[in-house]
C-alpha cells in the first residue's frame, strides 16, 4: 500500500464527482453504491486511488442522502482520515466546481476522476499524476478503433468521416493546475457553456490539453451490460476465472 507518499513534496489532490444516478441501470439509488464483486462500484475506485503512490487527499462530491453510504465505504477501506465529502451541484460542471472551491488551499494541482470509472488502476492514476508535473491539463485518453461518422440528428443521414487518426476517446482521471481550472469554471459560468467535461472548458479558454494513455478496461459503468463487463475484466485481472 502506497498511499500518502506524493514524491517532490507535493501532494497530489483527487476530486471523484460520484452524483449519478442509476437510472440506466434501472435502479433507484445512486449507481455507484450498486455492488461489483461483492463491493460497491465506488469502493474500486477508492482502492485504485489507496493504491496510488501519488494522492494523498480525496474529495468525493455528491449528494447528502448518499452520505452514510458513502462513509460506511470509506470506513470499510480505511480511509476515514484521508476522504472528504463535498455537495456537488445539479450537474456534473456544477459538482466539480464546487469540489475546486472546497479543496485544501494548498492544492496546485488536481486530478478528476468519475466514480463510475471504477476499473482505473493505480497505475493510471499515477502516470497522470506524474505527467500533470509538467502540463496545465491532460486527459487520459485512448485512440479510437472504430470509424465514426457524424450524422445530421434531423434525418439520421450521414454528413462527414472524421480521419480515425486523429480521434481519441476521452477518459478520466483528467487533471489540471487548480487556480486555471477555477479560472475555467468562472468563465464558464459567465458564458454559460455547458460542457461534459473540464477539458472542455480549458479548450475553450485556449488553454493546452494533453493526452496520456489511458486504459482499454477504463469503462464507464452505465448501464447493466456495463456492469456485466465490469465484473469479467475484475475477475480476470484477479485471476477469478
Amino acid at each position: 500500500m502506497y498511499w500518502g507518499q506524493g514524491t517532490e513534496g507535493e501532494s497530489l489532490y483527487l476530486l471523484i464527482p460520484a452524483a449519478g444516478s442509476g437510472r440506466r441501470m434501472g435502479s433507484d439509488r445512486n449507481k455507484l453504491l450498486l455492488p461489483l464483486l461483492g463491493k460497491p462500484l465506488i469502493a474500486w475506485t477508492l482502492l485504485a486511488a489507496k493504491q496510488s503512490r501519488q494522492i494523498d487527499w480525496i474529495g468525493i462530491v455528491g449528494q447528502p442522502i448518499d452520505w452514510q453510504d458513502f462513509k460506511s465505504v470509506v470506513s470499510d477501506l480505511n480511509l476515514v482520515d484521508s476522504v472528504q465529502f463535498i455537495q456537488g451541484g445539479s450537474t456534473r460542471q456544477e459538482s466539480v466546481y464546487q469540489g475546486l472551491q472546497s479543496l485544501p488551499t494548498a492544492a496546485e494541482r488536481v486530478l478528476i476522476h468519475d466514480g463510475a470509472r471504477c476499473l482505473a488502476t493505480p497505475e493510471l492514476l499515477d502516470r497522470c499524476s506524474e505527467a500533470l508535473r509538467d502540463c496545465p491539463g491532460l486527459i487520459a485518453g485512448i485512440p479510437v478503433k472504430d470509424t465514426i461518422k457524424v450524422v445530421n440528428s434531423s434525418n439520421s443521414v450521414i454528413e462527414s468521416t472524421p480521419d480515425r487518426s486523429q480521434l481519441w476517446a476521452a477518459q478520466t482521471p483528467q487533471g489540471f493546475e487548480v487556480a486555471k481550472l477555477l479560472e475555467c469554471h468562472q468563465e464558464g459560468i459567465r458564458q454559460g457553456w455547458q460542457v461534459t467535461d473540464d477539458a472542455a472548458l480549458f479548450e475553450q479558454c485556449c488553454l493546452p490539453v494533453k493526452v496520456v494513455q489511458g486504459e482499454e478496461t477504463n469503462l464507464k459503468v452505465t448501464t447493466p451490460v456495463d456492469l456485466a463487463i465490469a465484473e469479467f475484466i475484475l475477475r480476470q485481472r484477479f485471476g477469478a476465472i
